[in-house]
């Protein structure tokens, strides 16, 4: 069985899909194939991205407790999945590790689709989202998985994440998706992510879900720590929604505009950003051409994205939205 699934770059949106919020990432023309040859009672993997090969008993138990560590992934898939035999095969991929583009999840999918995963997309999604709950121990949103299984190409995605609708919207003739990286390795194991989860949970246990709340909600908090964390997601819900609505009519300028706003809310009231990420932003939205740029995923290292027009001399990557996940072979 062999199958890929993409990574994705999130244009806005950033910590809103745990808070069952909207977010607007696209599927990228990069990803992960997955090949595997069944057979066996454990999954046998070498990878082009790491130097050590993993093998995962299908009958697997804590996946946090496999080495190397990209193998806890694997493991997790393999707990979910459940497969009734394993396989030998290779992982090859297209996705820089660590950067913040979801490289994690474009392995999830398209490994339990290799292991013979059978639902709808949307199920598939929640099934790498468990996989990567038991890898990694960090309480993720789906928005990565659900990008990867429902992208569409030269569309956007406007994720509804607490119904998990998908919209795609198509992106402008004549704008480039720029993705650069930090340099910083992001991993969000041992960072803040889960903290900052707990704090948009513990804003919501006062004032109310946060997709539901408004800025007046927002100041009755307080503490000013949540605050600041509950003021982000509930100006990035509103952010989202507007920089759909400038993509549908091509408002490019007010879509990089709600970029810049939802990085210095990143930055400022989420404390998400780094001295790298924060200068890297900063020489894309000097370059030429630069509509608009911000810190792309969680934070703490990764990548910066950015909307431009073509031939802008900005660094980073020119990518494009691509299809979703699929089987290539049987």
């Amino acid at each position: 069985m062999r199958a890929a699934a993409p990574g994705r770059v999130n244009l806005i949106g950033d910590h809103t899909d745990y808070t069952g919020g909207f977010a607007m990432p696209a599927a990228l023309d990069r990803g992960t194939e997955v090949e595997l040859q069944p057979g066996g009672d454990s999954v046998e993997l070498v990878s082009d991205a790491e130097p050590d090969p993993v093998r995962v008993p299908i009958d697997v138990g804590d996946p946090r407790s496999v080495e190397p560590a990209w193998g806890r992934y694997v493991a997790g898939v393999v707990a979910v999945v459940r497969p009734a035999t394993g396989g030998r095969g290779t992982v090859r991929t297209t996705l820089p590790v660590g950067a913040g583009l979801s490289s994690s999840a474009a392995l999830e999918v398209a490994l339990a689709l290799a292991l013979g995963f059978e639902g709808t997309a949307l199920e598939l999604a929640l099934a790498g989202q468990r996989a990567e709950h038991l890898a990694s121990g960090v309480p993720s949103g789906v928005l990565d998985q659900l990008a990867s299984v429902s992208g569409r190409a030269g569309h956007a995605l406007l994720i509804d994440c607490s119904s998990y609708e998908v919209e795609p919207v198509p992106l402008p003739a004549g704008v480039d998706i720029l993705v650069a990286d930090s340099g910083q390795s992001r991993t969000l194991v041992g960072s803040a992510y889960a903290e900052r989860r707990s704090q948009c949970e513990a804003a919501a246990g006062l004032i109310g879900p946060l997709r539901d709340a408004t800025a007046r909600d927002v100041e009755r908090l307080p503490d000013g720590v949540l605050r600041r964390r509950a003021r982000h997601v509930v100006s990035e819900n509103g952010r989202v929604l507007a920089f759909a609505d400038a993509l549908r009519t091509g408002d490019v300028a007010a879509a990089g505009e709600l970029m810049v706003q939802s990085h210095r809310s990143l930055r400022d009231d989420f404390e998400v950003s780094t001295a790298a990420l924060d200068q890297l932003v900063d020489r894309l939205l000097a370059s030429p051409g630069v509509y608009g740029a911000r810190l792309t995923g969680a934070g703490f290292g990764g990548c910066a994205v950015a909307l431009a027009e073509p031939g802008s001399p900005a660094e980073g990557w020119r990518l494009s939205a691509a299809d979703g996940a699929s089987v290539l072979s049987g």
